[in-house]
Order: structure tokens, then sequence, then C-alpha cells
């Protein structure tokens, strides 16, 4: 069984959303504080996982990022977190390339928006990670898509992990506001069925964050409090199965396809 665990690197604009304004250099500072404790407890525990990162951010911390390359996956999260074009498909996945002098072949879009997956083939990227196949008042309704990986043309589709049942979702949020107890045995429950699960988070939440006025359901377990609930489940799941990189699942599943 397989751990996709993946990272959204950005700039921290979610306070923006709530009327709050962040100024650039505190955005960058914020990710990067959380991104710190990240990879020393990922150190700590010799995992592999998938950072997918804003060009922008990559670009104001480019030895980091190339650091960072020579153990785990960088993939693209777009050009800027704010905003979108199609041009920064291509634009995010050639800034990061040059980085990090490795292919990129990647993709997931900020807040997991809809994006076309024809043009994330022509610009280059080899799978999409951009859809929680659930429903999230406001944001979303997948609950007609495929829960697990599903290719359309080229590009593989991983989606964002939900239980087999009811579609709940496993991702940051839930993470943060459901017993943690529940939530590991959501996990457990999808990985016998999918035999993967893939979870994601920020490294912004491993920052304490109630200072920039955002929801509690946000704020919630920010920091070193987040940390160790990300420590409880990882040794909660090294026993039972081995956490990948993004890329190494997709080379997998091409190959027994």
């Amino acid at each position: 069984m397989k751990v996709l665990l993946t990272f959204d690197l950005e700039e921290f604009d979610i306070p923006e959303e709530y009327g709050t304004t962040v100024e650039f250099d505190n955005k960058i500072k914020v990710s990067t504080d959380g991104l710190i404790k990240v990879i020393d407890l990922l150190i700590k525990h010799n995992i592999t996982c998938t950072f997918f990162t804003t060009a922008t951010y990559a670009l104001q911390k480019e030895e980091l990022i190339k650091a960072i390359s020579q153990k785990h996956e960088i993939a693209s999260h777009g050009f800027y977190h704010s905003s979108f074009n199609v041009s920064d498909l291509k634009n995010s996945k050639e800034a990061l390339e040059k980085i990090i002098d490795k292919p990129v072949t990647g993709f997931r879009m900020a807040r997991l928006a809809p994006v076309d997956d024809m043009e994330i083939e022509k610009a280059g990227y080899e799978y999409n990670s951009s859809m929680n196949p659930t429903y999230i008042p406001g944001r979303y309704n997948n609950l007609d898509k495929p829960r697990t990986a599903f290719y359309v043309g080229k590009v593989l589709n991983i989606p964002t992990s939900v239980s087999p049942a009811l579609r709940v979702p496993l991702f940051w949020l839930s993470f943060k506001n459901f017993p943690l107890w529940y939530f590991k045995s959501l996990v457990k429950k999808t990985l016998k069925r999918d035999k993967v699960v893939s979870l994601y988070f920020h490294p912004w939440e491993f920052t304490e964050i109630k200072q920039y006025g955002l929801p509690k359901y946000i704020s919630k377990h920010s920091g070193d409090k987040m940390l160790q609930r990300l420590e409880e489940t990882i040794l909660y799941l090294k026993p039972i199965a081995e956490f990948v990189t993004m890329n190494e699942y997709v080379t997998d599943f091409k190959n027994n396809k």
C-alpha cells in the first residue's frame, strides 16, 4: 500500500480571502518557517514526499528548493497562487526545471480549481493532482468523478483521497478539525480499499497563524500542534504502507496498467 504525502508550497495568501492583507515578504516567510519544520520531520522519519510549489515562491527560495529536490519531488503549483493564466502551466514548469535541473512532471492547481487536462498535456506534464472527488460548499462538487487515478488523454489524474463510502475528504481541513483517531481510521479504510491514499497539506499550517484573522476551522491546530499531529499520523502509517512521491506512483501505475 502507498501513501502519497504532498504539500502545496505557496505564498501565504489565504488571509486575503478573509480581508487581511499580508505583505509579500511575510507571505514567503510564513510558508518558509513551516517548510523548515516539515523538512526536519521528514528527515527524522526518512519520509519521501512531493512538494507542489508555485514558481513565485520557488524564485524567492531557489537554493532551498534545489536542496529539497535532492530527496523529494518538486512539482508545479502554478506560477502565482492568487491568479492563473493558461501560459502559467508551461512557464511555471520551465521556471522550476531551471531551478532544480530536473524534469517537472506533475501539476496541481491552486485551491484545486478546475483546469483543462488538454492544456496540462500540451504544457508537458504527465499527471494532474487538481481534483478533490467530493463536495465542498462554495468550492466544488465532484461527487460524479472517480475516486482513484484515471487518464484523461495522456495525463494521469490523481485525485485527493476521500473515504470509500461517504467520500469524506482526507485533506488538510479534515485533518485539522476531525479527531485524529477518526481521521487515521478513515485513512486506513481508504488504504485497504484503494491500496493508495493521497494526502495534502500546506507548510504554512505548521507556523502559528492565529494572528491573521482566519476562521477557527483554518487556524485550529496550527504550528507545533499541527506538526505533532502529522508525526503521529506518519508513525501510524509507516508500519502498514510505503511513502512514495507522486512521480514514483505514476511510474508504478503505468507499469501495472
